[in-house]
């Protein structure tokens, strides 16, 4: 399959062609149904008789070509309407019935409604010029409305959310005018696997109830199902948290395919590269050194120990608290031995076969640096962040 990418150096047309690339060189295979043989990327940059060869030879074409930023509102109309003109009468002259995709706007839905903007009168005509050229000539047409968009773009331009991660992550002042407004948000990779989709002939449909998108197979319009609705202050309030994590240590609560885990993947994108490593508090005696790497809202907390030769550390337990120790480098011993009965375990370990060891509660454990030459590096979880007041640790030899 040949591709044709317009608009394919903005935002959704560089995310969407990094990841063909992907699948065209077996990078991905998480989409064998799609075969990538050519991408003909065009931009401002191409010329005519670019478009002219790629609309001879495409089998699909992605149209993200657009206008959001004009200097003036009648480029609205020439960006949005005039170049989809173009494209159409050119895959027409070359009696090329490829399938199209066509990225609009949900500004579109709002026309005739809430509001008559120049860009969503532009975004409007642009459909109704594509479901023409598809029933006119037995094409698949499949128009997207799409929500405000959530990817790494120039900031202080027109996504807010990347003005928010760009100026939190450089220092940058900025402002929120009501951290009540809410917005919709589809991010880039849901973006993305949603035109996976349509080109594997799996894409949603749905007609708009005002500018709600309602599933129906039969539907007019194409849609991303996965989206996320946030306030302006939700968002402000997770990107501080992230900017004191390397401070706190603490991790937000990041969900499998939640808006926090998205966000914190589009905030470190912004991140200058002076920041791209911070310095841990390492707790240094003569014993070694032990230090807390990273707090979880409802997981505890992963620490390193280094444990020098010959040194036994822990001696103690808890009531409630658990840990696993896991040896990744060095030769050492764990002993554990319930308070209670007098049962004793001990568990010869090393890194050269890592395994996990359980620190029980009510079983008071160490670990033993059983050479006494080398470091023995130890990882170390714990189901809960220590707190000072309420330790739970009571020292009590093995």
């Amino acid at each position: 399959m040949n591709v044709l990418i317009t608009g394919a150096k903005g935002m959704v047309g560089t995310a969407l062609v990094n990841n063909l690339k992907n699948i065209r060189d077996g990078k991905n295979r998480t989409r064998p149904g799609i075969h990538i043989d050519n991408l003909y990327c065009y931009d401002l940059d191409s010329t005519p008789e670019q478009l002219d060869a790629y609309c001879t030879d495409c089998d699909f074409v992605f149209n993200l070509a657009g206008v959001n930023r004009p200097q003036n509102n009648e480029e609205f109309m020439q960006g949005n309407f005039g170049f989809a003109s173009t494209l159409l009468d050119t895959l027409k002259k070359h009696k090329n019935k490829s399938p199209i995709m066509l990225s609009s706007s949900i500004q579109a839905t709002l026309i005739g409604r809430y509001g008559q903007s120049d860009y969503g009168k532009s975004k409007l005509a642009g459909e109704e010029l594509f479901f023409r050229y598809g029933e006119e000539n037995g094409v698949k047409v499949a128009v997207y409305r799409f929500p405000n968009l959530m990817g790494h773009s120039r900031p202080k331009y027109n996504s807010a959310v990347s003005t928010f991660c760009w100026a939190v992550a450089n220092d940058e002042p900025f402002t929120v005018n009501d951290r009540d407004t809410e917005l919709e948000l589809l991010y880039i990779d849901d973006l993305t696997e949603g035109m996976f989709d349509l080109l594997e002939g799996r894409e949603a449909h749905c007609e708009y109830d005002g500018v709600e998108p309602v599933a129906r197979a039969d539907g007019r319009y194409c849609y991303v199902p996965v989206t996320h609705k946030v306030t302006l202050g939700e968002i402000v309030d997770l990107l501080q948290e992230f900017k004191a994590q390397p401070v706190t240590l603490l991790m937000p609560k990041m969900p499998e395919g939640s808006f926090a885990k998205k966000l914190f993947s589009l905030y470190l994108s912004y991140l200058p590269a002076d920041k791209f490593k911070y310095t841990l508090r390492m707790n240094v005696d003569d014993r070694g050194s032990f230090t807390e790497l990273v707090h979880t809202v409802d997981c505890g907390q992963v620490s390193i120990n280094i444990s020098k030769p010959s040194i036994t550390k822990g001696q103690h337990w808890h009531n409630s608290k658990w840990e696993q120790f896991i040896v990744v480098q060095g030769h050492g011993l764990i002993q554990e031995r319930n308070i209670s009965t007098g049962e004793t375990v001990e568990f010869e370990v090393s890194g050269d076969k890592i395994e996990s060891v359980y620190m029980v509660p009510g079983w008071t454990h160490n670990i033993i640096n059983l050479s006494e030459t080398d470091d023995l590096v130890t990882v170390m979880t714990c189901n809960e962040i220590f707190e000072p007041n309420r330790p739970d640790t009571f020292f009590e030899k093995v």
